[in-house]
């Protein structure tokens, strides 16, 4: 069984941006699941606004983060103008290559995702850890009354 958000309860993969609520992984924006943060639009948006930072590529057509669409109906930003294409990984992916990024900022926005990520994988392996160990437990007690019953007729 895999972690859900418990905001939408849609199942929470390793690549959606997540937060943490109380002692629960959500989803950032579960209408959209694998958007960017709000740090990292705003290091884009503070660093990157000069210089292109995606490429379709179905168009092979570069773009600046303004000229990029939005889909305000389905739920979509970050879309190429042409096409339509979903560029937000293209997007997170220029954020942490990107040169005008002092060092130490980039370095640790790619702690922060990794981090995110871990935490996503992580609590889904707990909870499914604790799955096993409630269905083992679950089983020991069936076991253990059965043994009772028999052991009272007997």
């Amino acid at each position: 069984m895999s972690q859900k958000c418990p905001r939408c309860l849609q199942v929470i993969s390793a690549q959606d941006t997540v937060e943490v609520v109380g002692n629960q992984v959500a989803h950032v924006d579960c209408r959209r699941p694998h958007d960017l943060t709000y740090e990292e639009r705003a290091l884009l948006f503070t660093y990157c606004f000069e210089h292109r930072v995606a490429e379709c590529p179905r168009c092979l057509q570069g773009f600046r983060q303004y000229e990029l669409g939005a889909d305000l109906f389905g739920n979509h930003t970050h879309l190429c103008p042409r096409c339509r294409a979903d560029l937000t990984e293209t997007l997170r992916g220029h954020l942490y290559a990107c040169a005008m990024l002092p060092e130490e900022v980039r370095r640790r926005a790619q702690a922060l995702r990794d981090a995110a990520r871990k935490l996503a994988k992580e609590s889904s392996e707990l909870r499914d850890h604790a799955d096993v160990l409630m269905q083992e437990t679950e089983a020991a007690l069936a076991a253990l009354r059965e043994t009772m019953q028999r052991t009272a007729a007997g």
